[in-house]
């Protein structure tokens, strides 16, 4: 019996605008059940920096953002990984990569409002009550989102 070894060329990198459309694309399903927060094309545009992206063999598998609040605060957003590609480690490499940018900039924390507590916490993330978010996150975000009033998001920091 012969082995076939598969060969993924895996790169991270970061999006243009001409990227976006394919972003919303892959984020859907996550907007439409309330995980993800609808961001709209221009909200996109005007952030893409933030954005770091991930494809395998050519193909979005994936992106996050990392969202600037303080000179002290970012926050891990709309992180996706494809279910066409989940169990390559997308997914930390992804936060892995935001929490190196926030390195980069000098920053004391990383915040993620996650339903995910586990995968977060296997990355050095700690749970925190909301009411203790550092810098008080802005919470216009969360008028829009489809479980407004009721939270269920768990509230994570990472201490850089």
């Amino acid at each position: 019996m012969q082995s076939r070894s598969i060969y993924l060329e895996i790169k991270f990198f970061k999006p243009t605008v001409k990227h976006i459309k394919q972003m919303q694309e892959l984020v859907k399903p996550e907007v439409e059940s309330g995980n993800i927060l609808l961001r709209t094309e221009d909200e996109m545009a005007n952030t893409i920096r933030s954005y770091t992206v991930v494809s395998v063999n050519d193909k979005l598998a994936g992106f996050t953002a990392l969202h600037i609040h303080s000179y002290r605060l970012a926050e891990v957003r709309s992180l996706i990984v494809s279910k066409d590609f989940r169990g390559l480690k997308l997914g930390k490499k992804l936060v892995e990569a935001c929490i190196s940018e926030g390195k980069k900039y000098d920053l004391e924390q990383i915040l993620s409002l996650t339903y995910e507590e586990g995968f977060f916490e296997s990355l050095g993330f700690k749970k925190i009550e909301k009411e203790n978010i550092p810098e008080h996150k802005i919470w216009a975000d969360c008028i829009r989102c489809k479980h407004f009033p009721i939270c269920e998001e768990i509230a994570m920091v990472y201490d850089l």
